[in-house]
């Protein structure tokens, strides 16, 4: 189930992370986490949003991001 909204601001800081279901993986292997990079790059630049910094685990990720107007 998804957290609820923390905040409904269009800018500022923002703690992104994922799990998978049941502590299974995300990341299968190497290609998962190029391509899963890859993604978040151009999601950055298609919506404006600073990567700052990110962990990728076996079974989660995180990321805090920066989104400013």
């Amino acid at each position: 189930m998804a957290r609820p909204l923390q905040s409904d601001r269009e800018d500022g800081w923002y703690h992104v992370f994922h799990r998978g279901i049941e502590r299974r993986a995300v990341f299968l292997d190497d290609r998962d986490r190029e391509h899963f990079l890859e993604l978040l790059g151009s999601m950055s630049e298609r919506y404006r949003v600073g990567i700052h910094a990110f962990s990728l685990m076996d079974n989660h990720w995180h990321e805090p991001a920066g989104a400013w107007g």
